[in-house]
């Protein structure tokens, strides 16, 4: 039985193999920057390294979060300006989605080709567009440069109105005999049964603001605005005697875990976006 089971299992084997060393190549970074974070200075820039911390210590995340300049002003920050622009994506692209994908109107495929058009240019080309805009408004170093560009997310449109057309139309014509309005349609029965294209949009939003680098740069002048990304380079460009690989990898942990943390809840929705749902 056993050498029955074994000859299956031998073609198998090397796809088995090549899956465990993707899995390690991809954790193994995630796992040395929280094993350097909890290590102290000299065991951090020690050649060879460590694998695991010889010497544990919590004086690190203590240091970054109770510094002269420390992280929390800068966490602050990056909350405000992700939930800000989520709850302006939410409420720009439902409305939108829903009407281009049941209601009728003037230009309504001129409109859609446009959001197609905002889709497909690459954001980096409009960088210095709305630089001057901002500029001429007086708004440069503000959180305001940080959320407003990204109030509206082609994307996000773009994947709900498919969501919204797999409904079947008699659904919606159902709730309009039973006196139900547009409004009511949208937020009680279309959104409900397209609850995972959003929350995948969502969860896409909230990771690459979080994690913007370039833009924050370019749009703050001090410390006072700036999100947590540029935290963790400031840590590098205060170093006098060397990076502090210790400091850097505490900091980038706090700015890892909260997306790790919403993947790991929300990865069953990001698949089921991306899938037919057989709601027709």
């Amino acid at each position: 039985m056993l050498r029955e089971k074994l000859r299956k299992y031998l073609p198998k084997l090397p796809g088995d193999v090549l899956k465990i060393f993707v899995i390690l190549l991809f954790v193994f970074p995630f796992y040395w920057m929280g094993s350097t974070a909890f290590k102290t200075y000299q065991e951090a820039i020690r050649t060879p390294p460590t694998l695991i911390p010889e010497v544990f210590t919590l004086g690190n995340l203590k240091e970054i979060f109770t510094g002269a300049d420390n992280i929390l002003r800068y966490a602050c920050n990056s909350l405000i300006i992700t939930a800000s622009v989520v709850v302006i994506q939410v409420l720009v692209m439902v409305p939108a989605a829903y009407a281009f994908a049941t209601r009728e109107f003037p230009f309504k495929k001129a409109l859609f080709g446009i959001v197609l058009v905002a889709f497909m240019i690459p954001e980096q080309i409009t960088y210095i567009s709305v630089y001057l805009m901002f500029s001429k408004a007086r708004l440069i170093d503000t959180l305001l440069p940080q959320i407003l560009p990204f109030g509206a997310n082609a994307f996000g449109i773009f994947l709900l109105r498919q969501s919204f057309r797999q409904i079947n139309p008699e659904v919606f014509e159902a709730a309009r005999m039973d006196d139900a309005g547009e409004w009511k349609i949208m937020l009680k029965v279309a959104l409900p049964m397209c609850r995972s294209s959003l929350i995948a949009t969502m969860m896409f939003s909230v990771i690459g603001i979080w994690n913007s680098y370039f833009w924050p740069l370019v749009m703050t002048n001090s410390d006072k605005f700036r999100p947590l990304t540029l935290y963790v380079e400031k840590l590098k460009q205060d170093a006098e005697q060397g990076l502090q690989w210790n400091l850097i990898m505490a900091g980038n942990l706090i700015l890892v875990v909260p997306i790790l943390i919403i993947y790991c809840f929300g990865s069953k929705q990001i698949i089921k976006a991306f899938t037919y749902n057989g709601i027709k």
